[in-house]
């Protein structure tokens, strides 16, 4: 297993995929790492692609805030997406894309060992939890694979488009508590 600065370089000059030709940053991922909890996202936006850094555009705001409500934040959790660059127009990053990127998250989630995953998106939940993962239905639910528990919930940035989405987040974030007291992870 690589080393987080081997990880980092690696991922720094990364050319698998196009998304290389359009990036302004790599979009490695933020926070502790050791934290016992891990966010992923699909992938990085404009402003995160600007500032090389995830969730910091009006989705990141809105995660942050979601987050203070369970008492938790870049502070004591890891934050990182399912692909590095961004993908043009926000569109869904593609199965090869994905592919091309998977490693590097794979390791993060090795050097980091958290205790919960928490897939924010469809895209997230249809990598790491199972391919037909369906987001509407399986958000809030618990799955737990090697040893670490997974969960998912609505991607942030769709909560801004479709605000009736809301009240299950707030739901999912209570049931992410009750798991972390569960596990005694200290916030």
């Amino acid at each position: 297993m690589r080393t987080w600065e081997e990880l980092e370089r690696d991922c720094g000059s990364c050319t698998r995929c196009g998304l290389c030709r359009t990036r302004h940053n790599v979009v490695f991922g933020v926070g502790p790492r050791d934290a016992d909890v891990m966010f992923v996202g699909e992938g990085p936006g404009e402003q995160e692609d600007l500032r090389g850094e995830p969730f910091v555009g009006p989705a990141g705001m809105l995660l942050d805030d979601m987050l203070s409500i369970i008492d938790l934040g870049r502070h004591n959790c890891y934050i990182a997406n399912i692909v590095k660059c961004r993908p043009p127009h926000n569109r869904d990053p593609q199965e090869q894309e994905q592919e091309a990127c998977i490693d590097y998250l794979r390791d993060q989630m090795a050097l980091v060992r958290p205790k919960v995953i928490v897939c924010l998106g469809r895209i997230a939940a249809m990598k790491l939890i199972k391919p037909d993962f369906r987001i509407t239905r399986e958000h809030g639910g618990w799955m737990e694979k090697g040893g670490v528990w997974f969960t998912a919930m609505y991607h942030p940035s769709a909560l801004l488009r479709d605000v009736s989405k809301r009240p299950e987040t707030f739901e999912d974030l209570l049931s992410l508590r009750e798991k972390l007291r569960e596990l005694q992870v200290e916030l």
